[in-house]
């Protein structure tokens, strides 16, 4: 495989780095949207999305174990191909855990109304925001943009800990909704872990 050629699949994988990234973050938007307005329909498009960013997956390790084995690439260029290898998987796992969020929110009794719990969709933004820096920081290149964006997940982690003193008072308070209540910190616990699969990304 001509250089130039080798080139133009590595500018395509990380276009098909970006669609998969949008996906993801859209999926983690849109379970934290569902949660809020209390949506099984928005809910359980996540779950079935889920579907679609596995496959993506797949597609992607296949284009980049291709590049590996047809091109032999020279040491820098191999580690940018086994980084995106990591990369997806930490994606899908992102997927997983917005779909895990998701299948919460249509479990919830539908007679209890949705209880804002303020930090839960501030921890929503910050992940996001992990999660496209992150890619950004991979397809640029920019080491620079990768070190703030692990800074960001003490942000996260700070704002898990306020969730959890935020279930122990609402359960302290009322018990009968404990059930809701360890829901909502289990959505804060796959947050933070979506947290962590960015900053794995940066560090790749």
């Amino acid at each position: 495989m001509p250089r130039k050629t080798f080139e133009a699949s590595l500018e395509d994988l990380n276009v098909e780095l970006i669609k998969m990234g949008a996906i993801v973050e859209n999926a983690i938007n849109s379970a934290i949207i569902a949660l809020k307005n209390n949506d099984d329909k928005l809910a359980k498009e996540v779950v079935d999305q889920d579907r679609v960013i596995d496959d993506m997956e797949k597609d992607i390790e296949s284009k980049c174990l291709s590049l590996i084995l047809r091109q032999q690439p020279v040491a820098c260029d191999l580690r940018v191909v086994s980084t995106a290898l990591k990369m997806v998987t930490d994606m899908e796992r992102i997927g997983d855990q917005a779909a895990d969020i998701a299948e919460l929110v249509m479990g919830f009794n539908s007679d209890l109304k949705y209880r804002s719990i303020e930090h839960i969709p501030a921890m929503a933004e910050a992940a996001v925001s992990m999660v496209h820096g992150a890619i950004a920081a991979f397809v640029n290149n920019d080491i620079n943009q990768a070190r703030e964006i692990i800074k960001k997940d003490d942000i996260v982690d700070e704002l898990f800990d306020k969730v959890k003193s935020d279930v122990s008072l609402s359960l302290q308070n009322d018990i009968k909704n404990c059930d809701m209540d360890i829901n909502f910190l289990m959505i804060a616990k796959y947050l933070e872990r979506i947290g962590d699969h960015a900053e794995n990304i940066c560090e790749w």
